[in-house]
C-alpha cells in the first residue's frame, strides 16, 4: 500500500495531468456542485432553533439539521444571530432530527466537552479475522483495555488509543487527544 504522498510524487514522476489537483474534500460524484446545493435539490427544508448548549439558548434558525455536522465551525456564523455571531466561533456539538435541533457552543476546545471529543461507544462491530484480537483478553479471558491506531474518518490522519470490548458486538473507544468531530455513524477502523 502506498501513502497519499508516495501517489502524489508518482504522479509527478509521470506528469500525469492530475499531479496537482487538490486533494478532494467533499463528495467526488457531485463535481462542482456546492453540497448545500446538492441537499436542496433532493431534501425539503426543515427549519429548527439553533441552541447554545451552555445556556439553553435560542440564537439561531437554520434550515435542516442534514446541512450541519458535528464538529462543523464553517458557515455555521450565518445562521446564527448577530448578537451570537459576535461570541465565536461557533461549532456543532449534537443534533437533535426528530426535535429539528442543532445544538452547538463556543466552548468546544474547553475541558466540557473532552469525552465528548475522545470517548466513542462502538457498536455493530466486525472484525476482519473473524475474532477479536487476543490482546483483548487477559489470562482468563476476561475482557481488557488494548492501545490500537485507528482510523476515523477520510484522509491520512492515524490516532492513537485505546478499545475495551464490552459485549461480542460493542465496545469502547478511549482516544489520547480530543478530536474535532466525533458523529454518530462514523466507522472506525
Amino acid at each position: 500500500h502506498l501513502q497519499k504522498s508516495e501517489v502524489r510524487q508518482l504522479a509527478t514522476d509521470f506528469d500525469l495531468p492530475n499531479k496537482d489537483r487538490p486533494d478532494s474534500q467533499g463528495l467526488c460524484f457531485l463535481g462542482k456542485v456546492k453540497f448545500d446545493e446538492f441537499l436542496a435539490a433532493y431534501l425539503d427544508d426543515q427549519p429548527g432553533d439553533i441552541i447554545d448548549t451552555e445556556t439553553g439558548e435560542t440564537i439561531g434558525r437554520h434550515k435542516g439539521v442534514w446541512y450541519h455536522t458535528v464538529g462543523q465551525r464553517k458557515g455555521i456564523g450565518k445562521v446564527l444571530n448577530p448578537k451570537a455571531t459576535s461570541r465565536g466561533p461557533w461549532y456543532v456539538v449534537s443534533k437533535d432530527p426528530k426535535r429539528k435541533t442543532v445544538f452547538v457552543s463556543n466552548k468546544y476546545d474547553e475541558d466540557f466537552f473532552t469525552e465528548a471529543r475522545s470517548d466513542i461507544i462502538v457498536d455493530d462491530i466486525h472484525w476482519i479475522a473473524g475474532d477479536p484480537p487476543s490482546v483483548l483478553f487477559d489470562e482468563h479471558g476476561k475482557n481488557q483495555r488494548a492501545r490500537f491506531q485507528m482510523k476515523i474518518r477520510h484522509g491520512p490522519k492515524i490516532v492513537e488509543g485505546s478499545f475495551v470490548l464490552e459485549n461480542p458486538g460493542s465496545g469502547n473507544v478511549k482516544l489520547d487527544k480530543k478530536d474535532g468531530g466525533l458523529a454518530p455513524g462514523q466507522f472506525v477502523v
